[in-house]
């Protein structure tokens, strides 16, 4: 029977958001999944934009690859907007993300790791 526990993102401080400072390839980490492949890092994450203008933020969901990469448009002062709905990685493959203006767009949430 699998096992489910939240953990913190990897690429967070004590589970505090992640301002992404990135403005190209390869992004700013957010998570590192799971080695190997007997577990799944199920993956939640919320994107908020503090600037007035709508911010085009790209997440790059195991690999830099065009792919790999979700886009989506963040609202300006929107609050919190759903960016991955509990996607699985595993594997120690990388999430990370870049945003169209530097240091405006922080990522938050959480990992439901099953193993």
């Amino acid at each position: 029977m699998p096992t489910f526990s939240k953990v913190l993102l990897s690429g967070s401080t004590n589970g505090a958001s992640t301002l992404v400072a990135a403005t190209s390839t390869p992004g700013t980490t957010i998570h590192t999944a799971v080695s190997g492949t007997s577990g799944l890092d199920e993956i939640w994450l919320y994107a908020d934009n503090s600037s007035s203008s709508t911010v085009k933020l790209t997440v790059e969901f195991g690999g830099t690859a065009e792919k790999d990469q979700i886009e989506i448009n963040i609202p300006g002062e929107s609050g919190l907007v759903l960016v991955v709905p509990g996607l699985v990685l595993q594997n120690s493959l990388v999430v990370r993300a870049f945003a169209a203006t530097t240091n405006v767009v922080s990522i938050s949430g959480y990992v439901n790791r099953i193993s």
